[in-house]
């Protein structure tokens, strides 16, 4: 008779979108990140979350293989970070958005289109997604900094990336339009697309199902938004963040 260990009866675990192992980096002379580890899963919105300047922006520059390691790797889809395979499968949408404000919302997004090698449906639902279907011919300079936002974001969606890197795509929108594009970002998660999502807005972190603490090039913790709560004791997400600082400040000193 043949037998089978429970693992054998398992369906296998999907490999991570992201792996980073001990990553260090050194920018001008200063240490930005300093032996992070961490994992994403796939399908998942991950809030990479933290004060400005604790390295959040270097974190997705070496995701999408901008940015000089010092040490460890990164290794995204399976490659590492920055190959020519992601080339059309990671998205990133930087702070300030990356549009040429001389051309129109669809000339804008048709240009990225061709660079990835997607077609004109493509662009419409790009548009569409991001709720510029009225702005299609308005040249992007004249749009509000919340609409350009919008743009570099459709610009990025266009090649139906795997992995979606946003680096603050929020900061300086109003109540409204922030809930709207969480609103989106939820959808496309449920599609299949993976996004990692930088913020210092701590109400952010509850729209997210994983966040990633960072404080001065480090990781406080890897958790969800109910253990975090429970780890600490807060209702207050930005409560609970801080609570995870004393408790690290302490360890240290201790």
């Amino acid at each position: 008779m043949m037998s089978s260990s429970m693992d054998e009866l398992l369906p296998p675990v999907p490999a991570p979108v992201i792996d980073i192992r001990d990553l260090a980096v050194v920018r001008g002379g200063r240490v930005a990140l300093d032996g992070v580890s961490v994992q994403v899963a796939r399908g998942t919105i991950t809030g990479l979350l933290g004060p400005s300047g604790c390295g959040k922006t270097t974190l997705m520059r070496c995701i999408v293989g901008t940015q000089i390691v010092a040490g460890g790797s990164v290794l995204v889809l399976g490659h590492p970070a920055g190959s020519a395979q992601l080339r059309h499968r990671v998205g990133y949408v930087t702070q300030d958005p990356t549009i040429y404000p001389d051309l129109p919302v669809v000339d804008n997004v048709r240009y990225f289109a061709a660079l990835s090698g997607t077609d004109r449906q493509d662009v419409d639902d790009a548009i569409e997604a991001v709720g510029l279907h009225g702005y299609r011919k308005a040249r992007a300079g004249n749009l509000s900094g919340g609409q350009k936002t919008r743009v570099s974001l459709a610009c990025a969606l266009v090649a139906r990336p795997d992995l979606l890197v946003l680096d603050e795509p929020t900061v300086g929108l109003d109540p409204v339009l922030r809930a709207d594009l969480w609103d989106r970002f939820d959808r496309l998660a449920r599609d299949g697309t993976t996004l990692l999502v930088s913020s210092h807005v701590m109400d952010e972190a509850d729209r997210c199902e994983d966040l990633v603490l960072l404080r001065a090039g480090k990781i406080l913790a890897h958790t969800t938004p109910a253990r975090l709560r429970e780890d600490t004791g807060c209702q207050s997400l930005e409560h609970a963040f801080l609570a995870i600082i004393r408790r690290g400040t302490a360890k240290s000193t201790a």
